[in-house]
């Protein structure tokens, strides 16, 4: 079906199903993207390419101030339902707009997969689905462009695709500051979930993510030889300590229901077999279900650190790098998704879903409006394997696309009939 052809319903009464000539449209966008990974901050070529094909659809787009990223608004009575908002306050107006997040940068892990889109980029992949979310609002916004011009777009929404949501604290801060969230009353997203099957989301009300810091701890010794280790410092034993006593030390001193979750990532100490190192270094990252617990692992973290340190006469140097809260879902913006979802697929195609550690800049956002986020089923129908997030091989149901757009389409018109 032409994207120029009249819109689809459902049962008669919401317009904005994806036409198949842009479903096809999008899965090549997607596979575009996912060949040409960007990092964090440097999303030139995908901001670039999304700019674009907005503007082929009539719309205006703008690059946020920091060169990567960009939001866009739909509908003829924007600058109205804006008019009037005080400089630097959000979600001023009466209700405010629906605003539609998208993330756009990808990780700097190898893409190992045997697909025709693999990355040409060495070292670098879409392993988190951000090529599908941008991909997702992207398809939105051109359904709805369309049915603004046809009058059947209740109320304008706006598109934001920002930069930089793996690099703590967020890319979100930036299109923040940007002005995105300026006229926006609610705003919505979506993740991929490889554990959700293809045409369905999951929903949660309140935290759906945990708070996410990262860590980074050196120590440092005289350093000596493995024959006198009683001499000097045993560096290696030092960080080995670390390594393995302070989570367990953190978790006797907070309560086990605040989920508080350090995990290393990287351990580096020692160059010889037979020279005990000067210097030692690990980096992890902190992760909370609990907000209060989050506000106090900083203190928690430090003090451990620091105890099992001095223990093996070593000099710790810490830096704690604050990320981001939890994702705390607001319950009406939540169930405008359900609503949203069964008013395309049915009540069974929303499911309930737990909390995650996972950290998630989305969170940012939401310390200044309501809004929710949906976990994105991309699990191929009836295929168990196991895959996960940030892996090398992760790779989506395509189809998820089109269900991602039937998502925020249906919320946007939903979201317009409200007072």
């Amino acid at each position: 079906m032409p994207l120029d052809a009249a819109p689809e319903t459902v049962d008669g009464e919401l317009p904005g199903l994806l036409p198949s000539g842009l479903r096809d449209e999008l899965i090549a966008f997607r596979r575009d993207l996912h060949m040409h990974p960007e990092l964090g901050n440097r999303e030139f070529r995908t901001t670039a390419a999304v700019k674009a094909r907005l503007e082929k659809a009539g719309l205006v787009p703008r690059t946020l101030s920091t060169g990567t990223g960009l939001f866009c608004d739909i509908g003829r009575d924007t600058a109205r339902e804006t008019a009037g908002r005080v400089a630097g306050q959000h979600g001023t107006t009466a209700r405010g707009i629906l605003a539609l997040r998208a993330d756009l940068d990808a990780l700097p892990i190898p893409d190992t997969k045997s697909v025709p889109y693999r990355s040409t980029v060495p070292r670098m992949a879409h392993a988190c689905g951000h090529d599908v979310h941008t991909t997702v609002v992207l398809g939105t916004g051109l359904v709805l462009a369309r049915l603004a011009e046809q009058g059947l777009l209740p109320r304008p929404v706006r598109l934001i695709f920002q930069p930089a949501e793996e690099v703590l604290p967020g890319g979100a801060l930036d299109a923040i500051e940007c002005g995105a969230l300026d006229g926006v009353g609610r705003i919505v997203a979506v993740h991929c979930d490889p554990k959700v099957e293809v045409g369905r989301i999951g929903l949660k009300h309140g935290a759906i993510t945990s708070a996410c810091d990262r860590l980074e701890v050196s120590l440092d010794g005289p350093g000596g030889h493995t024959a006198r280790p009683h001499f000097t410092t045993d560096l290696v034993t030092a960080v080995a300590r670390v390594a393995t006593d302070v989570p367990a030390v953190l978790a006797r001193r907070v309560d086990a229901r605040s989920g508080l979750s350090l995990t290393w990532g990287r351990l580096e100490a020692g160059h010889a077999c037979n020279v005990i190192p000067q210097h030692a270094e690990l980096s992890g990252t902190v992760r909370c279900l609990d907000l209060h617990a989050w506000r106090d692992a900083p203190d928690l973290v430090h003090a451990a650190i620091d105890e099992v340190a001095t223990l093996h006469r070593a000099k710790s140097e810490i830096n704690y790098l604050r990320g981001v809260p939890p994702v705390v879902n607001d319950p009406d913006v939540t169930e405008l998704l359900r609503s949203a979802m069964t008013a395309r697929r049915g009540p069974y195609s929303v499911e309930d879903t737990e909390q995650s550690l996972g950290g998630e800049d989305f969170s940012w956002y939401l310390e200044h409006v309501p809004g929710a986020m949906a976990r994105l089923g991309v699990r191929p129908v009836g295929d168990n394997t196991r895959r996960d997030l940030h892996c090398g091989d992760f790779d989506v149901d395509e189809s998820a696309i089109q269900a991602g757009v039937e998502l925020f389409t249906a919320a946007a018109l939903l979201d317009g009939r409200l007072p």
